[in-house]
């Protein structure tokens, strides 16, 4: 039984792959590391912003709380940070996958 299991399981992952490829891979020029570096800085200035503003609100904190306004301000920095760490992510497994191409780095 575990056998038929297992194997249904390794098919369904190779249909995954096959589809996921099928869909996917047209959609998206075939990537390099250069196509990445305004991603990668993307997310990056995202999340020195995120920290920026959290850092911004504890230097002007007094004994009172932040107000909501501040923190609405820090919600925004977050989300969008969060936002865009899933997405790089979500590429990343694409990449992984193999669902697209990459172009070959050189050395």
């Amino acid at each position: 039984m575990a056998i038929d299991n297992n194997r249904m399981l390794l098919e369904a992952e190779k249909l995954r792959r096959e589809i996921n490829r099928e869909i996917i891979n047209p959609l998206i020029p075939v990537l390099s590391l250069d196509d990445l570096r305004p991603l990668i800085t993307m997310v990056a200035r995202s999340r020195a912003l995120y920290m920026r503003e959290l850092l911004d609100l504890a230097r002007a904190s007094t004994d009172a709380p932040p107000t909501d306004e501040q923190i609405q301000r820090l919600r925004h920095h977050r989300e969008t940070y969060d936002e865009l760490v899933k997405a790089a992510g979500a590429l990343e497994t694409v990449i992984e996958r193999e669902y697209l191409d990459v172009r070959p780095t050189r050395k």
